[in-house]
């Protein structure tokens, strides 16, 4: 990656870090000089991606490192508590952490994984977003939410999936007009398929997510899957000074999936 971008004396703080998009856009705020927090479940994750993020660091910053749940509101109390002490401010929060399960409205357990997907996809959101005001204003920052092209169209079988990532799209229109006021942005990405361990995570074989990540290769029309890397590079776009008309927008960044209309296409329903 080239720099591209100076976020030099900002603080960045991006949930869901420990790995996929979360690191990768940790790792590309930190080599563009920005102080970085890195969050999520799995401490071992974030030592790894705090090592990455220090080797790319023009001036050697070591990224803050807590370990956290999304879900628990005393973590992301903790999890801001700590980011203003040990750096003084925030800048940029990237609502990033995010889980899918896959379920049917006639499983017996639905409205349970629907519970479970609202509280991990959107309540984190509205909250960490709600307790992290009183310091973006200050610093006139900016939020990026990552959604899903899932918000657009459906996945067959991952509803509550995708009515958490449709509502965030409404609250990040919403929060970009009342926020508007007090100069904080408010923008959201809608990633495609991107090779990550998100199916696995979810329970896939990772010989089931290779045959889809390559199936999606042959039918998208940029001619390959998504790489964290891609995604990363939009949302430092929209946190950056460049993207300072830009706000209450949800960019796509999907190599084409949307404009093709191939989610539910017979190419890809085995692999659904």
């Amino acid at each position: 990656m080239s720099v591209k971008y100076d976020f030099t004396g900002r603080v960045v703080l991006i949930t869901g870090s420990g790995s996929g998009i979360g690191a990768a856009t940790a790792v590309h705020f930190a080599q563009s000089g920005a102080s970085v927090v890195v969050t999520g479940r799995r401490a071992d994750k974030l030592t790894e991606v705090a090592k990455e993020c220090l080797k790319v660091s023009p001036k050697g910053i070591k990224a803050l490192e807590v370990s956290a749940d999304v879900t628990n509101k005393d973590d992301m109390r903790r999890l801001v508590d700590q980011t203003i002490k040990h750096f003084g401010k925030l800048d940029i929060l990237v609502n990033n952490a995010g889980s899918g399960i896959n379920t049917r409205p006639d499983d017996k357990d639905f409205y349970e994984k629907y519970e479970k997907l609202m509280a991990i996809n959107l309540n984190s959101v509205v909250y960490l977003t709600h307790i992290c005001i009183e310091y973006l204003e200050k610093t006139k920052g900016n939020i990026i939410n990552v959604s899903s092209i899932g918000a657009k169209r459906i996945f067959l079988d991952y509803a509550p999936y995708c009515m958490a990532k449709c509502a965030m799209d409404m609250f990040t229109k919403c929060m970009a007009v009342e926020l508007g006021h007090k100069r904080i942005r408010v923008n959201a990405i809608h990633p495609g398929s991107v090779r990550t361990d998100f199916l696995t995570a979810m329970g896939a074989s990772q010989a089931d997510s290779d045959k889809l990540f390559e199936t999606y290769a042959k039918a998208v029309p940029v001619g390959r899957y998504g790489h964290p890397e891609d995604i990363a590079d939009s949302i430092l776009y929209l946190a950056s000074d460049h993207a300072q008309y830009i706000t209450g927008t949800n960019i796509l960044s999907d190599g084409g999936i949307i404009a093709s209309n191939i989610l539910n296409s017979d190419i890809l329903k085995n692999y659904a």
